[in-house]
């Protein structure tokens, strides 16, 4: 009994103790000076609990018995000044102190002098801030475990300043501007435990002395300018669990010491010039091998696929040969080995039993005979790329089963028979591309079942027999390749949301080019030659203000070409049209002062007679280029939209003054007042009485991905983007809501989009000055956006389409309230429609569906890469970031990939350029977690000067 008594009574004394247990007084004002600057420093958004004890303040994190502070985080809280870091010192019971993801310019030396006496602190997190200069030297710290200083902007070489800490197990300096060697001073008694310095400018080789610090299980050397060979003294680490040493310079052999290193789980040397052939052994103990894009030789270790733990494997764009091995490891969810020279048949039986795979990739090889029929087994499989090889024989019903496909590329095989019906069950499909082999027969009737798809190519085949009128209803559809086949008989009504593309080149098609066509208000693509079309070129064409390209050649066509827009490349050649008419190429400027003589002298002539024809032209022109399906008879005038609300955003005086809401409602009325149209746009030039333009943008309202009773949200969303204040974003000044629509008002880009300007027709060259200018500005637009104090700001479709042009060196990332608005889960069209185009859209978004910073970072990467090689995103079927990457392998060949006639201008600029492609290459390296942030690109982007 008195045993359970003193039991009793300790319990007791020790809720006594939680009680009545407060912080110190110092502490308390300490804390409460804190806050007050913060509260100043930060504004009104700055919320916190005005209790009088601390420990239940915002950030605040106290010892058990709440007897003194042990951890402060004041992560995200939008703090610039760094005026109270010094009070903070006077916490001598301070164990961690988290200030990530801030806007900290400098942090005083009294800071480093007065905390470095607390003898309990071990956490220290300054990640994520605007930090520049120097690192400071470490003196004191003696108990610090973990320091973080990345994504910070921190230069110099680093050689004593952290020697003096004893304790240090993690340091983290990744994305930064450090130069000089990989330092090896990092504390007296060689605890380290993690060492990151992605993301950096630091040179030379991997030092040896690394290996002083045998408790590493954590290594990241990514993303610099590292050269020499990796040592073999790399298999000393015996604790040693992520290796990453991927972009950067190094060469020679894969270290065959790692073989033995029982403990690593990832290893990373992708993009470098790594040659010889794999080690045996390598993959004994890991998860994660990526050696893709180097000059690896030889043949696959028979090994090297059967890991026990192994799970993804990435070899691609390297010149391995031989056969691939039988002996696959079961766990295996990852298998890259395109861009190789691999031979020989697929192992059917191996290939069966791998129930967890989900990406195999063999593209680009020599693989031979028919595709095993176990691989319809791999039901996990969402991405299947057999492309660019040497199979046989029909395609495997088998593969019907793999319901969580999502792309299927079988192109350039020898590939014969049928479409197998089977196919058509596969409904998560995205992408389907069996083009460029000898597939005959018909297309399915069954083909509508496909209700996912998005791209469908078949092109370069022998398919035959009239399309079936059920591809109408694959509404997801954005491109459709069918060119040289041998389909006839009639069109059916196409998917109305064609994008990219609608191919119907080298067929059998015969008759007037039909009318349905009008009906894809975003074609940017249509090619119809080489067929048997006859009669005029409809007008109607002139009508799709989307088209960029127009080709039409070598059919039976009559009669004169339609005036197009100076943006679009028509194609007439080899028909039987009228000699002074065809115009295959954009006017010249004394074209169009001949074209415009003919119609003064015919006005003149026949006035009565043009102003009737005009007066239908209108009509009709406004038929098509409405984003709507709005209705009007012929003799009426179209109405402006009528006003609901509208309100003015900007608080510039000149703005306020000039913007005339009825004014740009007849604007917008006028469909000759269109400019640009894009999926869920349509932007029109607005002449305020003041003679100033302006931008008025039409978001489609009745598109039902627009999110339900939003008008609302919209408005209070738009007054938080038009407080935002960046020169290379395109800030909303005002809007006007109507009943089924939304227009916002915008600054006027008298040069169109960086899509026209760089790829236009019209002979003139970008030069590289403007072009780096273009590329700075959108860095500097899209690191304000991903880090804006109001919160994150995602683009759903950054491209060179969105970006618009105020001269040739002012770029405007255009469409970013299209996130506040619209709703994925809605889209009656394809979700690749909405994360955005086609040849912009990062890797994993076809299996994440998600839209994310990293994202943003592949597509401004593609944007880079249009500018270093002046080509479109998306050129005779192949992304470009995908043409890049398979020849970048050798860095020898990077001046190949480049626009000669920018590069050749001087050597200097050649050079820039380099440093600027090896940026991008980064930018849309496959991997989500290898892509450096927006700052960073920012950074590098700078330092490439």
């Amino acid at each position: 009994m008195g045993k359970y008594v003193y039991t009793i009574l300790f319990i007791f004394l020790i809720y006594l103790k939680l009680v009545f247990s407060q912080l110190p007084s110092d502490q308390v004002s300490t804390m409460s000076r804190v806050y007050s600057i913060l509260q100043n420093n930060i504004g009104s958004s700055f919320v916190w609990n005005n209790d009088s004890n601390p420990c239940s303040w915002r950030g605040v994190s106290c010892s058990p018995d709440n007897s003194s502070i042990a951890s402060l985080s004041f992560q995200s809280f939008s703090i610039s000044s760094s005026e109270f870091l010094t009070i903070l010192c006077q916490i001598d019971t301070l164990e961690s102190l988290d200030m990530s993801n801030n806007h900290l310019s400098l942090i005083p030396n009294e800071f480093y002098s007065g905390c470095g006496e607390i003898l309990g602190l071990k956490h220290l997190n300054f990640s994520r801030n605007n930090l520049n200069g120097f690192l400071p030297t470490f003196n004191g710290f003696r108990m610090l475990e973990s320091l973080d200083f990345s994504h910070n902007s921190l230069g110099g070489v680093i050689s004593s300043q952290l020697d003096g800490l004893d304790s240090l197990k993690s340091l983290n300096l990744s994305h930064n501007n450090f130069r000089g060697t990989v330092p090896t001073n990092l504390g007296r008694m060689n605890l380290l435990e993690e060492l990151q310095l992605s993301f950096n400018n630091f040179s030379g080789e991997i030092p040896l002395n690394l290996t002083n610090y045998r408790n590493l299980t954590l290594i990241d050397l990514s993303l610099n300018k590292l050269s020499g060979s990796a040592p073999e003294q790399l298999g000393e680490f015996t604790r040693l669990e992520i290796l990453v040493l991927s972009l950067n310079n190094l060469i020679g052999g894969i270290p065959r010491s790692l073989s033995s290193v029982t403990t690593l789980r990832r290893f990373a040397a992708n993009q470098n010039n790594f040659n010889g052939t794999i080690p045996f052994g390598i993959s004994s103990y890991l998860r994660s091998l990526d050696l893709s894009y180097n000059n690896l030789t030889g043949m696959i270790p028979f090994d090297l696929l059967s890991g026990p733990n192994l799970q993804s494997i990435d070899l691609t764009a390297n010149g391995l040969e031989g056969l691939i091995p039988a002996n696959i490891s079961t766990s295996l969810f990852r298998l890259r080995l395109g861009s190789n020279s691999f031979s020989g048949m697929l192992p059917g039986g191996s290939l069966g039993s791998l129930l967890e795979l989900t990406y195999l990739e063999l593209d680009n090889n020599s693989l031979i005979g028919l595709i095993p029929p176990e691989l319809g087994l791999c039901r996990n499989l969402a991405l299947l790329n057999l492309a660019h090889n040497r199979f046989t024989g029909p395609l495997p019903p088998s593969l019907g089963n793999l319901t969580n496909l999502q792309v299927l590329s079988l192109h350039f095989n020898n590939f014969v028979g049928e479409i197998p019906e089977e196919f058509t069950l596969l409904n998560r499909l995205q992408k389907l591309n069996i083009s460029m082999n000898s597939i005959n027969g018909s297309i399915p009737l069954s083909i509508s079942n496909l209700t996912s798809l998005t791209n469908l190519d078949l092109h370069g085949n022998n398919l035959n027999g009239p399309l079936p009128n059920s591809i109408g209803s694959l509404s997801s559809l954005i491109e459709l390749q069918l060119g040289r086949n041998q389909l006839i008989g009639p069109i059916p009504s196409m998917p109305p949301n064609l994008q990219i593309a609608l191919n119907l080149s080298y067929n059998l098609f015969s008759g007037p080019i039909p009318i349905t066509l009008s009906r894809l208000t975003q074609l940017e693509v249509l090619d119809i030659s080489n067929n048997r079309f006859s009669g005029d070129i409809p007008d109607f064409l002139t009508g799709m203000t989307t088209l960029t390209h127009l080709v039409l050649s070598n059919n039976h066509l009559s009669g004169i070409v339609p005036s197009f827009g100076n943006h679009v490349l028509v194609e007439t050649s080899g028909n039987n049209l009228n000699p002074s008419s065809e115009n295959p190429t954009p006017p010249t400027g004394r074209r169009r002062r001949s074209l415009a003589s003919v119609i003064v002298i015919a006005v003149a002539t026949a006035a009565t007679a043009v102003g009737l024809l005009i007066l239908i032209a209108v009509f009709v022109s406004r038929r098509y280029y409405r984003v709507n399906d709005e209705h009007f008879h012929p003799g009426l005038e179209i109405s402006p939209p009528q006003v609901v609300h509208g309100n003015l955003l900007t608080q510039h005086s000149i703005h306020r003054s000039n913007i005339d809401f009825s004014k740009a409602m007849e604007a917008v009325s006028d469909p000759l007042n269109v400019i640009l149209k894009t999926r869920f746009s349509t932007y029109y030039k607005a002449v305020m009485p003041s003679g100033a333009s302006y931008f008025v943008k039409k978001l489609n309202w009745s598109d039902k991905i627009f999110q339900s009773g939003s008008h609302e949200r919209f408005e209070e969303e738009l007054k938080v983007l038009g407080k935002l204040c960046n020169s290379n974003v395109m800030i909303p000044l005002a809007y006007v809501l109507t009943i089924d629509s939304a227009y916002l008002f915008y600054d006027f880009a008298s040069k169109g989009t960086l899509f026209d300007v760089l790829h236009s027709y019209t002979g003139n060259i970008l030069d590289w000055a403007n072009r780096y200018s273009i590329a700075i500005g959108v860095a500097q637009g899209l690191a304000f956006l991903h880090g804006c104090n109001s919160g994150q700001i995602l683009l759903l479709d950054l491209s060179s389409r969105s970006i618009l042009l105020k001269s040739l060196n002012e770029p405007q990332i255009g469409d970013i309230e299209l996130c506040k608005v619209i709703d994925p889960s809605k889209s009656t069209t394809s979700l690749s429609t909405v994360a955005g185009s086609v040849g912009y859209i990062p890797p994993e978004y076809a299996y994440t569906m998600r839209i994310t910073a990293a994202g943003n970072v592949y597509s401004y990467g593609v944007i880079l890469l249009e500018l270093l090689t002046g080509k479109p995103a998306v050129g005779g079927g192949t992304e470009l970031a995908k043409w890049v990457l398979s020849n970048s392998v050798s860095q020898n060949n990077w001046d190949q990939i480049l626009d000669f006639s920018v590069s050749k201008i001087s050597v200097a600029v050649k050079s820039q350029m380099l440093a600027v492609l090896k940026l991008a290459l980064a930018c849309v390296s496959i991997s989500p977690d290898s892509r450096p942030n927006m700052k960073s690109v920012l950074r590098m982007l700078l330092n490439a000067r």
